[in-house]
């Protein structure tokens, strides 16, 4: 069982770790060995995430989630199969606690009195100023 936060918990077998070869640099031990670690999980059938997370992480995991709801992340900047294994998971808990944390509600600010009368006065002396513009009269 891993704990994500104290009401988030996932279990072990609905997580799946497949290990690919690696793309990239990395010489004759890229080409030899299946280090890079491809994390495949289900979010919309996990009992865990409920449907308000799961909205939230759909829109967090963007091109990361299948219209199935499986979150797919590959993890290869490691040497050891180990560590990218321990890479992908934990930026997979990353993304849940993200979507865990509902956002702050918006609170509707209003300008001060002040703010509002030095916006108009600005404005009444810029309109002033250029009404005073244009041609001058000829009358000398």
């Amino acid at each position: 069982m891993i704990v994500v936060t104290p009401h988030i918990s996932l279990e072990d077998h609905e997580l799946g770790f497949t290990a690919v070869r690696a793309s990239g640099p990395g010489g004759q031990h890229v080409n030899t060995t299946s280090s890079a670690v491809q994390l495949k999980f289900d979010a919309a059938n996990s009992p865990a995430i409920s449907p308000a997370i799961f909205t939230r992480l759909k829109r967090i995991a963007g091109q990361r989630m299948t219209s199935a709801g499986v979150i797919t992340l590959e993890a290869s900047s490691h040497r050891s199969q180990h560590r990218n294994r321990a890479d992908a998971l934990e930026r997979l808990l990353g993304l849940i606690r993200a979507a865990a944390t509902p956002p702050r509600p918006r609170r509707k600010t209003k300008p001060s009195k002040g703010s509002v009368e030095r916006r108009l006065s600005g404005k009444s002396r810029t309109s002033n100023l250029k009404k005073t513009r244009g041609r001058v009269s000829g009358d000398d």
